[in-house]
């Protein structure tokens, strides 16, 4: 496993002003950004790098100078930082160093484009050969696939920290996984977060994203709702750990209740959401998710629990009380395809993966048309592991077969935004924040089995 973290940088003057910023490099860190990446550098300083890369633009190489620092003196040795260009910014010339807001009034078609199709957005930009067609989202995609191509093969089995930008750093992410470009907007990266990719081998075979867009080593629980958000914000959980999550027993749909280590976890879930003003709260009908929910709740005694039968876990059929080896035995070969292409397994007397995606894509899809017709702007939802991993493809338009794409430690915490309500595509604000379990970046969960 080749493990990599990736940060944006720290808040600059640009980002501060709402100015467009692209591949200039007049914005330089605030105080705040500069006190942010020090902030980041203490988060990982327990983490050896065997490489860490920057973007050459002085706010993310700032960034990683200060985060360079940290690890130095805290281990003694670290890895020098080296630039490299495939982690420039997205490329918008005609805007460069606009106001956003100049940018929306005096291009309204163009920025419409931008945010609802990013994938065709294109400007017409004049060079040295005449004009030229450049579609931006389509030209950072290539960028960070030549850059996963030519680094992936040097690092096999070592960790490496990645320095760049909100857009460079979405279309790693989204390279990495198989996002369409058209899903741009749809993956969140706040100034310093922490992000972190597992790859088995090169770009193209199964990789893992295990957190993203981690706020909390700068106190910031949450990241912050995005200017003009007009819709719902849902905060989606795994249930806390059960005895045969911790043996690696599929469960399935047998109703097995949290250990004392999962109802610990619910706790320290509620008490990471003690202050998040929680409007509503929807569990699938099993015990674990509704236990973990009823725990989290207790901070908020006036939001009742609704159960929803489209959340509950997939259903294993025959292999559920069973160990992984006993699967293997009994039904020799079909525990590999679960683990490789889990799409084209029918479980035996039980459901597939399509299932299980319109069930509880259907339920999501109310409890988000509800919650807007209620005004009710945050929710609390917990549901299962492969439930979750199930919505998370259906939330980044991913197909079935992605399903292993995604981490769901029990007692994580995933935001998902929905800024323009069911009219705009969902936002991936953070997925599997486990801070406040692990008391680290990195998960730390025993997430088992089903």
């Amino acid at each position: 496993m080749t493990r990599v973290i990736i940060v944006r940088h720290g808040q600059s003057t640009y980002n501060t002003e709402r100015r467009i910023q692209g591949r200039t490099d007049v914005s330089r860190l605030t105080e705040k950004g500069r006190s942010d990446a020090g902030k980041v550098g203490k988060a990982l300083s327990n983490i050896a790098f065997n490489a860490i890369y920057s973007s050459p633009l002085q706010r993310a190489k700032q960034t990683a100078d200060i985060i360079y620092g940290e690890l130095a003196s805290n281990s003694g040795k670290s890895s020098v930082v080296q630039t490299s260009d495939q982690l420039m910014e997205i490329d918008l010339p005609l805007w460069a160093e606009m106001l956003s807001s100049d940018v929306q009034q005096k291009f309204p078609e163009d920025y419409r484009i931008w945010h609802e199709h990013p994938d065709e957005f294109q400007m017409l930009v004049n060079d040295t050969g005449g004009t030229r067609e450049h579609f931006p989202v389509l030209a950072v995609y290539e960028q960070a696939r030549q850059f996963w191509q030519e680094i992936l093969p040097h690092h096999q089995g070592e960790t490496i920290l990645i320095v760049g930008h909100n857009g460079i750093n979405r279309a790693l992410i989204s390279t990495a996984l198989g996002i369409h470009p058209n899903r741009y907007h749809s993956v969140q990266q706040s100034n310093c977060c922490i992000s972190v990719l597992n790859f088995s081998g090169g770009l193209g075979e199964p990789v893992q994203l295990e957190s993203m867009n981690q706020t909390q080593h700068m106190g910031e629980m949450l990241p912050s709702l995005r200017p003009g958000h007009q819709g719902v914000r849902l905060l989606l959980v795994r249930h806390g750990e059960t005895e045969w999550n911790r043996q690696t027993r599929f469960q399935g749909q047998i109703d097995v209740p949290l250990n004392d280590n999962g109802r610990q976890q619910a706790q320290k879930a509620g008490e990471f959401l003690q202050n998040v003003a929680i409007d509503f709260a929807v569990s699938s009908t099993m015990a674990r998710p509704k236990e973990t929910a009823e725990i989290i709740l207790q901070h908020h005694p006036s939001v009742n629990l609704e159960l929803q039968e489209g959340l509950r876990e997939i259903s294993h059929g025959l292999w559920e009380g069973k160990l992984e080896v006993e699967i293997d035995q009994e039904f020799p070969g079909e525990l590999h395809r679960w683990r490789t292409t889990p799409g084209t397994v029918q479980m035996p007397e039980g459901e597939n993966l399509q299932q299980v995606w319109e069930r509880s894509s259907a339920t999501w899809q109310a409890i988000v048309q509800a919650a807007l017709e209620n005004q009710r702007q945050t929710g609390l939802i917990v549901a299962h592991d492969a439930t979750n991993k199930t919505l998370l493809c259906h939330i980044l338009g991913l197909p079935a077969d992605n399903f292993w794409n995604f981490r769901q430690g029990n007692g994580a915490v995933s935001v998902i935004d929905y800024p323009c309500g069911l009219n705009g595509l969902p936002v991936l604000q953070a997925m599997n924040i486990t801070s406040h379990l692990s008391g680290g970046v990195l998960d730390k969960t025993a997430a088992g089995a089903l």
